[in-house]
């Protein structure tokens, strides 16, 4: 039967060359979508440890992505927080996002490098009030000096900085206030509490019992992260999803297409399998086997492309998170068989239910 199935897909290469791009196509679709939006999530984890703070107190406005909200908390504020014990470091952020999604970081340098300092390629601190710290991704192909535009104003870079640091690009929190409207405001505060973990329960109850702080938010960085996970953003779940169904859908029906008219175009050919004594079920185990050899050649295709279009990326567009996700591989290459499969049923139940009489008979 093996020899059979390979003899049927070789006889006819070219669709069964398209067959097999096709289902590669729906693993692409499927890795790709998992892999920009869990790398966007688990990109955001990874820079916002590299900012060093281990608890944030944001106004109950601000939503848990903190680039997504407007400054409405008095800078003032980091004022009362540092007079709370066991807090060494109250640094205020005002986070602006752009149209490009990309998220641009106001900062007090003094505080925000006090978290975690810097690891300074070229260049250092601001020097001017149109200063701005990129990383070292942004920065590629520039030097210090640089003019750069960000939210239609023209910055000169003083630094380029080792990316991972919850931004990419950095401005005195200042010059951010009053570009945009928000001058005095922060959207967050980061801290930096002492070595103890106990510390953290008894900074967050002096903070909510700090007058005019009840209605703040205050988290650990592992409570805020938390919130930010593929399950916890339905709209992301959702989205991967769709992609993923449609993606299936297309396989289903490359497969269904692919193995009907290889049925009909064999009506003789089974006719005489029959007449030699080949039952319904060798018939229906030939067509299931054409389909997932496909399948299966698809899937290794599609994997190894992903794999490669992941390398391509991480060099070209580095900032793009896109990391591919064992567990939605193994889901990818479930689904891209369980399509096949299902896309196989009913011309393999077509080609059993020939009669062999009128089989032998078809031209």
């Amino acid at each position: 039967m093996n020899k059979l199935v390979v003899g049927n897909l070789v006889h006819r290469p070219l669709r069964s060359v398209i067959s097999a791009i096709a289902i590669a196509v729906e693993v692409i679709m499927i890795l790709s979508i998992a892999a920009v939006m869990i790398g966007k999530v688990n990109g955001f984890h990874t820079r916002q440890n590299g900012i060093g703070f281990d608890m944030l107190v944001r106004p109950s406005n601000v939503n848990s992505f903190v680039g997504m909200s407007s400054a409405s908390a008095n800078v003032k504020v980091a004022g009362v927080l540092r007079q709370i014990p066991n807090i060494e470091v109250v640094s205020p952020v005002n986070i602006q996002i752009t149209s490009s999604l990309d998220n641009i970081y106001g900062i007090d340098f003094e505080s925000f490098n006090a978290l975690t300092p810097f690891i300074f390629l070229e260049g250092g601190r601001f020097t001017r009030p149109d200063s701005v710290i990129v990383d070292d991704y942004t920065g590629k192909g520039h030097k210090v000096g640089d003019p750069i535009k960000l939210l239609d104003h023209t910055f000169y870079i003083s630094g380029i900085v080792q990316h991972g640091r919850g931004g990419r690009k950095f401005v005195p929190l200042d010059t951010m206030g009053s570009m945009t409207g928000t001058e005095g405001k922060a959207t967050a505060f980061y801290l930096k509490t002492k070595d103890n973990p106990t510390h953290q329960t008894e900074v967050r109850d002096a903070i909510l019992k700090t007058p005019g702080m009840e209605q703040y938010h205050v988290q650990t960085l592992e409570e805020a992260l938390s919130q930010i996970t593929p399950e916890k953003l339905p709209a992301l779940t959702t989205s991967l999803y769709v992609v993923t169904g449609i993606a299936v859908v297309g396989g289903f029906l490359v497969i269904f297409q692919s193995m009907y008219t290889a049925v009909m175009e064999r009506t003789r050919e089974i006719g005489i399998l029959k007449s030699l004594g080949a039952s319904r079920g060798y018939i229906v185990q030939a067509v299931l086997r054409e389909s997932l050899l496909l399948a299966a050649c698809g899937i290794a295709l599609g994997v190894g492309a992903s794999y490669l279009l992941g390398a391509v990326l991480a060099k070209t567009m580095p900032t793009l998170d896109f990391q591919i996700n064992g567990p939605w591989v193994l889901r990818g290459i479930v689904l891209a068989f369980a399509g096949a499969l299902l896309g196989a049923l009913y011309p393999a139940w077509k080609a059993a239910s020939k009669d062999p009489i009128d089989a032998l008979a078809y031209d």
